[in-house]
Protein backbone atom coordinates (compact mmCIF):
# COMPACT_ATOMS: atom_id res chain seq x y z
CA UNK A 1 0.00 0.00 0.00
CA UNK A 2 1.05 3.35 -0.64
CA UNK A 3 2.07 5.36 2.41
CA UNK A 4 -0.76 8.01 3.46
CA UNK A 5 0.86 11.85 2.97
CA UNK A 6 0.88 13.71 6.36
CA UNK A 7 -2.00 16.78 6.53
CA UNK A 8 -0.59 19.48 5.42
CA UNK A 9 -0.76 22.61 7.83
CA UNK A 10 -2.93 25.42 7.58
CA UNK A 11 -1.07 28.38 8.18
CA UNK A 12 -4.19 29.95 10.30
CA UNK A 13 -4.19 33.19 8.43
CA UNK A 14 -7.66 35.22 8.46
CA UNK A 15 -9.42 34.11 5.08
CA UNK A 16 -7.98 30.51 5.27
CA UNK A 17 -10.54 27.83 4.08
CA UNK A 18 -11.46 25.45 6.93
CA UNK A 19 -10.50 22.11 5.62
CA UNK A 20 -12.28 18.96 6.83
CA UNK A 21 -10.18 16.09 8.01
CA UNK A 22 -10.13 12.61 7.99
CA UNK A 23 -11.86 9.72 10.49
CA UNK A 24 -8.23 8.01 10.72
CA UNK A 25 -6.83 11.35 12.35
CA UNK A 26 -8.53 11.90 15.67
CA UNK A 27 -5.52 13.77 17.41
CA UNK A 28 -5.93 16.07 14.89
CA UNK A 29 -9.90 16.67 14.39
CA UNK A 30 -11.33 20.03 14.93
CA UNK A 31 -14.41 18.86 15.60
CA UNK A 32 -16.35 16.05 17.17
CA UNK A 33 -18.03 13.47 14.14
CA UNK A 34 -21.87 12.38 15.52
CA UNK A 35 -22.40 8.95 15.78
CA UNK A 36 -24.59 7.60 13.11
CA UNK A 37 -22.61 8.65 10.31
CA UNK A 38 -23.07 6.42 6.96
CA UNK A 39 -20.76 3.89 5.63
CA UNK A 40 -18.51 5.18 2.53
CA UNK A 41 -17.37 8.22 4.27
CA UNK A 42 -20.40 9.79 3.30
CA UNK A 43 -22.70 11.92 6.28
CA UNK A 44 -26.13 11.70 6.64
CA UNK A 45 -28.76 14.78 5.16
CA UNK A 46 -28.41 17.38 8.31
CA UNK A 47 -25.94 15.50 10.75
CA UNK A 48 -23.37 17.50 10.79
CA UNK A 49 -23.50 21.38 10.84
CA UNK A 50 -19.68 23.25 10.46
CA UNK A 51 -19.40 26.82 12.27
CA UNK A 52 -15.88 28.61 10.38
CA UNK A 53 -15.37 31.80 12.82
CA UNK A 54 -13.51 34.21 11.03
CA UNK A 55 -10.45 35.62 13.32
CA UNK A 56 -11.00 39.06 12.70
CA UNK A 57 -13.51 41.81 11.35
CA UNK A 58 -12.95 44.75 9.99
CA UNK A 59 -15.41 47.58 10.73
CA UNK A 60 -15.28 49.31 7.81
CA UNK A 61 -17.18 52.92 9.12
CA UNK A 62 -14.35 52.89 11.71
CA UNK A 63 -11.34 51.03 10.69
CA UNK A 64 -11.49 49.31 14.11
CA UNK A 65 -10.43 45.54 14.12
CA UNK A 66 -12.36 43.62 16.44
CA UNK A 67 -10.76 40.91 18.36
CA UNK A 68 -11.08 37.21 16.82
CA UNK A 69 -14.15 35.05 17.60
CA UNK A 70 -17.98 35.17 16.64
CA UNK A 71 -20.06 38.17 16.03
CA UNK A 72 -21.95 39.30 18.71
CA UNK A 73 -25.66 38.36 19.13
CA UNK A 74 -27.89 41.21 20.20
CA UNK A 75 -29.61 40.70 23.81
CA UNK A 76 -33.41 40.49 23.65
CA UNK A 77 -34.46 43.43 25.70
CA UNK A 78 -35.12 43.57 29.49
CA UNK A 79 -38.93 44.19 29.97
CA UNK A 80 -39.83 41.00 27.46
CA UNK A 81 -41.36 42.98 24.54
CA UNK A 82 -42.02 41.51 21.27
CA UNK A 83 -39.53 42.29 18.77
CA UNK A 84 -40.12 42.56 15.15
CA UNK A 85 -39.05 39.80 13.14
CA UNK A 86 -37.41 38.12 16.47
CA UNK A 87 -34.50 40.50 16.70
CA UNK A 88 -33.45 43.60 18.76
CA UNK A 89 -33.28 47.20 17.18
CA UNK A 90 -30.84 49.60 18.09
CA UNK A 91 -32.86 52.52 20.35
CA UNK A 92 -35.73 50.90 20.09
CA UNK A 93 -36.40 48.69 23.42
CA UNK A 94 -40.53 48.13 22.33
CA UNK A 95 -41.87 48.22 19.06
CA UNK A 96 -46.01 47.78 19.56
CA UNK A 97 -47.50 45.85 17.08
CA UNK A 98 -51.26 44.95 16.99
CA UNK A 99 -54.17 42.27 16.10
CA UNK A 100 -57.11 43.93 13.91
CA UNK A 101 -59.88 40.87 12.77
CA UNK A 102 -57.48 38.21 11.44
CA UNK A 103 -54.27 40.00 10.90
CA UNK A 104 -51.80 39.73 13.41
CA UNK A 105 -48.32 40.80 14.24
CA UNK A 106 -48.84 44.34 12.01
CA UNK A 107 -47.43 47.74 12.63
CA UNK A 108 -48.97 51.00 11.48
CA UNK A 109 -46.10 53.36 9.98
CA UNK A 110 -46.47 57.04 9.70
CA UNK A 111 -45.24 59.18 7.15
CA UNK A 112 -43.82 62.42 7.43
CA UNK A 113 -46.38 63.80 4.12
CA UNK A 114 -49.97 63.21 5.60
CA UNK A 115 -53.27 64.50 5.02
CA UNK A 116 -52.54 68.47 5.99
CA UNK A 117 -49.79 68.48 3.56
CA UNK A 118 -51.78 67.03 0.53
CA UNK A 119 -54.52 69.08 0.99
CA UNK A 120 -52.50 72.67 1.28
CA UNK A 121 -51.10 71.01 -2.15
CA UNK A 122 -54.69 70.64 -3.66
CA UNK A 123 -56.33 74.04 -1.98
CA UNK A 124 -58.93 71.66 -0.44
CA UNK A 125 -59.84 69.56 2.30
CA UNK A 126 -60.56 65.81 2.17
CA UNK A 127 -64.10 64.63 2.40
CA UNK A 128 -66.48 61.71 1.71
CA UNK A 129 -70.19 62.61 0.13
CA UNK A 130 -71.86 59.83 1.10
CA UNK A 131 -75.11 59.62 -1.27
CA UNK A 132 -77.31 56.97 -0.37
CA UNK A 133 -81.29 56.36 -1.44
CA UNK A 134 -83.51 53.43 -3.58
CA UNK A 135 -82.48 52.49 -7.01
CA UNK A 136 -83.55 54.68 -9.44
CA UNK A 137 -83.51 58.16 -7.46
CA UNK A 138 -80.93 59.59 -9.22
CA UNK A 139 -77.53 58.76 -6.99
CA UNK A 140 -75.00 57.94 -9.41
CA UNK A 141 -76.85 61.06 -11.79
CA UNK A 142 -75.83 63.40 -8.69
CA UNK A 143 -72.81 61.82 -8.56
CA UNK A 144 -71.36 62.73 -11.76
CA UNK A 145 -72.92 66.18 -11.80
CA UNK A 146 -71.21 66.99 -8.38
CA UNK A 147 -68.06 65.69 -9.57
CA UNK A 148 -68.03 67.39 -13.06
CA UNK A 149 -69.25 70.54 -11.54
CA UNK A 150 -66.37 70.45 -8.73
CA UNK A 151 -63.88 69.60 -11.70
CA UNK A 152 -64.79 72.37 -13.38
CA UNK A 153 -64.19 74.79 -10.54
CA UNK A 154 -60.55 73.25 -10.22
CA UNK A 155 -60.79 70.24 -7.32
CA UNK A 156 -60.16 66.76 -7.30
CA UNK A 157 -62.54 64.23 -6.79
CA UNK A 158 -63.25 60.75 -7.18
CA UNK A 159 -66.38 58.70 -7.33
CA UNK A 160 -66.73 55.32 -6.06
CA UNK A 161 -70.56 54.39 -7.82
CA UNK A 162 -72.31 51.08 -6.67
CA UNK A 163 -71.79 48.91 -9.35
CA UNK A 164 -68.97 50.21 -10.89
CA UNK A 165 -66.96 48.57 -7.52
CA UNK A 166 -69.57 45.25 -8.40
CA UNK A 167 -67.39 44.58 -11.59
CA UNK A 168 -63.84 44.52 -9.79
CA UNK A 169 -63.38 45.19 -6.14
CA UNK A 170 -66.67 43.50 -4.77
CA UNK A 171 -67.45 41.01 -7.45
CA UNK A 172 -67.30 38.03 -4.85
CA UNK A 173 -70.05 39.73 -3.22
CA UNK A 174 -73.72 38.82 -3.21
CA UNK A 175 -76.77 41.06 -2.65
CA UNK A 176 -77.50 39.09 0.92
CA UNK A 177 -77.36 40.93 3.77
CA UNK A 178 -74.07 39.85 5.40
CA UNK A 179 -72.31 40.19 1.92
CA UNK A 180 -74.14 43.93 1.67
CA UNK A 181 -72.82 44.74 4.79
CA UNK A 182 -69.31 43.74 3.91
CA UNK A 183 -69.75 45.64 0.54
CA UNK A 184 -70.38 49.08 2.31
CA UNK A 185 -67.69 48.62 4.84
CA UNK A 186 -64.83 47.74 1.96
CA UNK A 187 -66.06 50.90 0.13
CA UNK A 188 -66.15 53.02 3.34
CA UNK A 189 -62.45 51.74 3.79
CA UNK A 190 -61.41 53.04 0.19
CA UNK A 191 -63.08 56.31 0.73
CA UNK A 192 -61.60 56.86 3.66
CA UNK A 193 -58.27 56.47 2.00
CA UNK A 194 -59.44 58.85 -0.83
CA UNK A 195 -60.57 61.06 1.93
CA UNK A 196 -56.95 61.00 3.62
CA UNK A 197 -55.09 61.64 0.17
CA UNK A 198 -56.86 65.02 0.29
CA UNK A 199 -59.93 64.12 -2.66
CA UNK A 200 -63.22 64.59 -2.12
CA UNK A 201 -64.74 61.09 -2.41
CA UNK A 202 -68.36 60.58 -3.55
CA UNK A 203 -69.71 57.15 -3.08
CA UNK A 204 -73.07 56.27 -4.54
CA UNK A 205 -74.85 52.82 -3.32
CA UNK A 206 -78.09 52.40 -2.39
CA UNK A 207 -76.50 51.65 1.05
CA UNK A 208 -79.85 50.67 2.49
CA UNK A 209 -79.09 50.20 6.47
CA UNK A 210 -78.47 52.81 8.80
CA UNK A 211 -76.08 50.61 10.65
CA UNK A 212 -73.64 50.57 7.68
CA UNK A 213 -73.73 53.88 7.24
CA UNK A 214 -73.02 54.89 10.09
CA UNK A 215 -69.70 52.40 10.98
CA UNK A 216 -68.40 53.94 8.05
CA UNK A 217 -68.90 57.54 9.00
CA UNK A 218 -67.42 56.20 12.15
CA UNK A 219 -64.22 55.38 10.03
CA UNK A 220 -63.65 59.34 9.36
CA UNK A 221 -62.86 62.74 11.55
CA UNK A 222 -66.13 64.27 12.57
CA UNK A 223 -67.68 66.79 9.87
CA UNK A 224 -65.87 64.75 7.34
CA UNK A 225 -68.53 62.67 6.21
CA UNK A 226 -71.20 64.22 4.59
CA UNK A 227 -74.34 61.84 3.95
CA UNK A 228 -76.76 63.48 1.18
CA UNK A 229 -80.25 61.36 1.10
CA UNK A 230 -82.03 61.60 -2.03
CA UNK A 231 -85.39 61.54 -1.09
CA UNK A 232 -87.27 60.09 -3.91
CA UNK A 233 -90.57 57.90 -2.88
CA UNK A 234 -90.75 54.24 -4.45
CA UNK A 235 -93.00 55.31 -7.09
CA UNK A 236 -91.27 58.03 -8.51
CA UNK A 237 -88.55 55.30 -9.08
CA UNK A 238 -90.37 52.51 -9.98
CA UNK A 239 -91.50 54.55 -12.30
CA UNK A 240 -87.77 55.76 -13.53
CA UNK A 241 -86.85 51.92 -13.47
CA UNK A 242 -84.01 52.70 -16.08
CA UNK A 243 -82.61 48.88 -15.14
CA UNK A 244 -85.50 47.23 -15.20
CA UNK A 245 -84.87 46.20 -11.83
CA UNK A 246 -88.16 46.56 -10.49
CA UNK A 247 -90.13 45.03 -12.92
CA UNK A 248 -87.93 41.98 -12.43
CA UNK A 249 -88.12 42.24 -8.21
CA UNK A 250 -92.34 42.53 -8.98
CA UNK A 251 -91.92 39.42 -11.69
CA UNK A 252 -90.26 37.31 -8.75
CA UNK A 253 -87.09 37.25 -10.76
CA UNK A 254 -85.26 39.17 -8.17
CA UNK A 255 -84.85 38.58 -4.75
CA UNK A 256 -84.19 40.84 -1.75
CA UNK A 257 -84.51 43.76 -3.66
CA UNK A 258 -84.39 47.22 -1.97
CA UNK A 259 -87.78 49.05 -1.58
CA UNK A 260 -89.82 45.58 -2.94
CA UNK A 261 -88.71 42.89 -0.31
CA UNK A 262 -85.89 44.11 1.32
CA UNK A 263 -86.48 47.05 3.81
CA UNK A 264 -84.49 50.72 2.93
CA UNK A 265 -83.90 52.38 6.15
CA UNK A 266 -83.86 55.99 5.69
CA UNK A 267 -81.07 58.64 7.49
CA UNK A 268 -81.97 60.31 10.80
CA UNK A 269 -79.14 62.51 11.17
CA UNK A 270 -78.45 62.91 7.18
CA UNK A 271 -76.21 66.61 6.75
CA UNK A 272 -78.15 67.33 3.27
CA UNK A 273 -81.52 66.00 1.84
CA UNK A 274 -82.81 66.39 -1.21
CA UNK A 275 -86.46 65.84 -2.04
CA UNK A 276 -87.87 64.65 -5.22
CA UNK A 277 -91.93 64.07 -5.33
CA UNK A 278 -93.73 63.27 -7.98
CA UNK A 279 -93.47 65.76 -11.12
CA UNK A 280 -91.35 68.00 -9.19
CA UNK A 281 -87.92 66.95 -8.72
CA UNK A 282 -84.69 68.69 -9.02
CA UNK A 283 -82.69 69.17 -11.94
CA UNK A 284 -79.48 67.38 -11.54
CA UNK A 285 -76.79 70.47 -11.46
CA UNK A 286 -79.52 71.79 -9.09
CA UNK A 287 -78.70 69.14 -6.70
CA UNK A 288 -75.25 69.70 -7.09
CA UNK A 289 -75.16 73.08 -6.41
CA UNK A 290 -76.89 72.09 -3.33
CA UNK A 291 -74.00 70.25 -2.85
CA UNK A 292 -71.44 72.70 -3.62
CA UNK A 293 -72.74 74.89 -1.40
CA UNK A 294 -72.79 73.13 1.51
CA UNK A 295 -68.91 72.12 1.08
CA UNK A 296 -67.95 75.51 0.31
CA UNK A 297 -70.05 76.55 3.58
CA UNK A 298 -68.13 73.90 5.56
CA UNK A 299 -64.63 74.97 4.55
CA UNK A 300 -64.06 71.98 2.80
CA UNK A 301 -63.09 74.40 -0.75
CA UNK A 302 -60.66 76.72 -0.33
CA UNK A 303 -60.33 79.58 -2.32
Amino acid sequence: MLARAPPRPSSGAAGDAVRCRHDDAPSRRPWAVPAGRARGGQRRAGAVKLVAARTAVVAASAGERRSAGPEPVAAAPADGAKLANGSAVAGISKLVTSTVGKSTNILWHDCPIGQTERQKLMNQKGCVVWITGLSGSGKSTLACALSRELHSRGHLTYVLDGDNLRHGLNRDLSFKAEDRAENIRRVGEVAKLFADAGLICIASLISPYRSDRSACRNLLPKSSFIEVFLNAPIEVCEGRDPKGLYKLARAGKIKGFTGVDDPYEPPSDCEIMIQCKIGDCPSPKSMADQVVSYLEANGFLHD
